[in-house]
């Protein structure tokens, strides 16, 4: 055949020089592709050996299935080909467990009532509804992924047994009114003591009662009647009591009062009767002196004293004129002031 000349000639050239243009640009992109291929598994395994721990987190490292080591925020390096591994866990994280309700995700303000979680027995034989929210964190990461399963489950059924065992120990009163804080102290010391001994990386930090209640609404209506009399009796207490303060020392000063006077009225008598002591002794001392005369002049006293009208007169003869009969007491001022 002749390849120079004739249409088929041609024709078969023209397709060889096609064949052999692809041929070259097949090999020239196979080599850009091989080139792209290698960069980006390259970069893939690069970037797979960089991994970054936020400041919340704290990452555990295991190296061909066994823990190596933790390390803390920022970037780090691994190992590639599944070699090394990373598991992040949340340790500066305050997590939640709802005992007793549930809390609507959506909403985030409502809530529904789980009755086999929130209804108890207390120790004098009353049933009511007590919800418990209990705050955690993650202590231990090493211990927390490979300690137990659920680790998060065992926390709640720890609390749930402790919190039926506390609520169980208590009067009704307490759990619904005045006890409720002794209660959260109890669960909280019995639950960490027992998180101790499980040793599961996680820590109790925080269990409140969210809210307790009898079962049905009319026992609801009866505590709420006994708690405003309580309430009722303790304002009429503590009124009482402002009024006993204020009283108190008003009563105070009034008695002080009244023995001051007394005190007087006491020390007056005391001297009043030395004075009559003194005056009977005086008169007394006369009478020795003159019996007589001082029997006498008693006698006529009497008689003025007796009849006011009556006046008595002293005739004295050698002195040439009527003097009357002075009282007794004066001569025995003049006899006391004489003496003096």
């Amino acid at each position: 055949m002749d390849y120079n000349g004739g249409s088929y000639g041609s024709g078969d050239t023209g397709g060889e020089k096609k064949w052999y243009k692809e041929k070259r640009d097949f090999k020239k992109y196979r080599g850009l592709i091989i080139i792209g291929v290698i960069a980006v598994v390259v970069i893939a395994l690069i970037s797979s050996c960089w991994y970054t721990i936020n400041d919340k987190q704290k990452g555990v490292i295991t190296t061909f299935g066994k823990v190596t080591g933790t390390v803390d925020a920022g970037m780090h390096f691994k190992l590639p080909f599944g070699i090394q591994s990373v598991q992040k866990v949340d340790v500066n994280v305050y997590q939640k467990i709802e005992i007793g309700y549930r809390t609507d995700t959506k909403t985030g303000d409502s809530y529904s009532v789980v009755e086999n979680e929130s209804k108890m027995i207390t120790g004098d034989y009353n049933i009511i509804n007590v919800d418990f929210f209990v705050e955690y964190r993650i202590a231990d990461p090493i211990k927390y992924l490979y300690s137990s399963e659920a680790p998060e489950t065992i926390l709640k059924n720890l609390t749930q047994s402790q919190i039926r065992n506390v609520v169980g120990s208590a009067d009704v009163d307490a759990a619904l009114t005045t006890g409720k804080a002794e209660i959260q102290t109890r669960i909280f010391d019995l639950v960490t003591d027992e998180l101790a001994k499980y040793d599961i990386g996680l820590t109790l930090t925080d269990i409140k009662i969210q809210d307790s209640e009898p079962p049905t609404q009319d026992v609801i209506e009866a505590f709420k009647n006994v708690e405003t009399a309580k309430q009722g009796a303790e304002t009429a207490i503590n009124r009482a009591k402002a009024y006993q303060n204020s009283q108190l020392p008003l009563a105070q000063a009034e008695a002080d009062k009244l023995i001051q006077n007394a005190e007087y009225l006491k020390q007056s008598r005391i001297n009043e009767a030395t004075q009559k002591i003194a005056m009977f002794n005086a008169m007394y001392s006369e009478y020795q002196l003159n019996p007589e005369i001082t029997k006498i002049r008693m006698y006529y006293e009497a008689i003025e004293s007796i009849l006011p009208d009556v006046k008595v007169f002293i005739d004295v003869s050698d002195g040439g004129g009527t003097q009357k009969l002075l009282p007794l007491d004066s001569l025995v001022s003049g006899t006391e002031r004489s003496g003096e």
